[in-house]
């Protein structure tokens, strides 16, 4: 009797599956997607309304004027795939410029202790945030609003209202001055800051806290029974929202000097940013890179609309226009989900059938799926 030889199952190409181009073509038809070619579309016609921004010089410096937008949709990206907002990431980039600006002074040996205090002051913005939304059960767009004005009206109360001293300028440097590379002239440290920080950022978007956050965002109870604490994913979101804030008010002195109106409105910013770049409102959906790139899109549309004169007290009512499509997009296709399938109605009998007659001839139904 010989034995049947069992050969070991090989992994082979799969004809079926479509072609690279193919899969790229239907990426780019998503939301996430779109996206990057409106980017490459609004960057040309920018380009061609202002023909010196071609050179690499002026087109980098005009990428490092949106990194602290692009910093700040970073942050409100992991708040938002978790199911909540953070309305406190200007009043939060308000205090750390302030801070800077009272603190630092012209003694640039008090940079690096100011710097750990503000990072420090974000933490504790982050956790009263994330502990407060989590463990008390008050939703987040609430604490973040109490957050918001507390921390305003500290910030106009301390300075009247009116700008601060500017820091040393070695603490500047990262807002103002950049790197001389041989082919690209000159590289803005914003840039090198933006890169790092969105590295960082999809590191841990791939890290296990990264996708049980989206997890928690879709569905708590599931994130909840995979063994994972869901407070502590949030709170840990809002941690990460409060340090992008501070780092965007770093770049933000940089160019912008020291007045307590400096970060307004950057929280809806961020919110728009990540709503163009095809993140659910809602949680549990979206794509880091593709809210960078809204928030680049977004900056790049304003700039745009400046050149054409467009006059810039537009600006609020093009964001609002874009979070109110994209909460109806959300709604309808929530609705579309949850909508169950048609119920299949039986056969009916002809009028006047006896009770014996017997039942009309269908065609067997295939099984769904085949």
């Amino acid at each position: 009797m010989t034995g049947t030889v069992v050969e070991p199952a090989v992994t082979r190409y799969d004809p079926s599956r479509p072609p690279l181009a193919k899969r790229i073509a239907a990426g780019l038809t998503t939301p996430g997607g779109i996206v990057w070619v409106l980017l490459v579309a609004l960057l040309v016609a920018v380009v061609v309304y202002n023909p010196q921004l071609a050179a690499p010089d002026q087109f980098l410096r005009l990428i490092a004027r949106m990194a602290p937008v692009a910093i700040v949709a970073v942050g409100q990206y992991f708040v938002l795939v978790s199911g909540e907002f953070d309305l406190s990431m200007g009043a939060v980039i308000g205090v750390q410029v302030v801070l800077a600006g009272t603190l630092i002074g012209d003694d640039p040996s008090r940079i690096l202790p100011v710097v750990l205090l503000m990072f420090a002051v974000a933490i504790v913005v982050g956790l009263v945030n994330g502990l407060v939304t989590t463990l008390l059960r008050v939703p987040g767009f609430i604490t973040t609003l109490g957050t918001m004005l507390i921390l305003s009206g500290l910030t106009f109360y301390a300075t009247g209202g009116s700008a601060g001293q500017n820091p040393a300028e070695e603490f500047r440097v990262l807002g103002r001055s950049g790197l001389e590379l041989p082919v690209l002239g000159y590289l803005p440290w914003a840039i090198v800051v933006l890169v790092a920080v969105v590295a960082v950022a999809a590191w841990l978007v791939r890290r296990p806290f990264g996708r049980l956050l989206l997890l928690s965002g879709d569905n708590p109870r599931v994130a909840h029974l995979a063994g994972s604490p869901v407070w502590w994913l949030q709170t840990r979101a809002y941690l990460l929202s409060a340090l992008a804030a501070t780092v965007a008010a770093i770049l933000l002195v940089g160019y912008a000097g020291v007045h307590p109106s400096v970060g307004s409105g950057y929280e809806f910013t961020a919110i728009t940013a990540c709503v163009i770049g095809g993140v659910v409102l809602g949680g549990g959906r979206g794509w880091l890179l593709s809210a960078v790139a809204g928030a680049l899109v977004l900056e790049s549309l304003f700039t745009l609309l400046n050149f054409v004169g467009v006059a810039a007290t537009w600006r609020p009512t093009v964001q609002g226009a874009i979070i109110l499509v994209a909460m109806a997009v959300t709604v309808l296709r929530t609705i579309r989900r949850r909508r169950p399938p048609a119920a299949e109605v039986p056969p009916r009998s002809e009028p006047g059938a006896g009770e014996g007659a017997p039942a009309p001839t269908t065609a067997p139904q295939q099984p769904r799926g085949t």
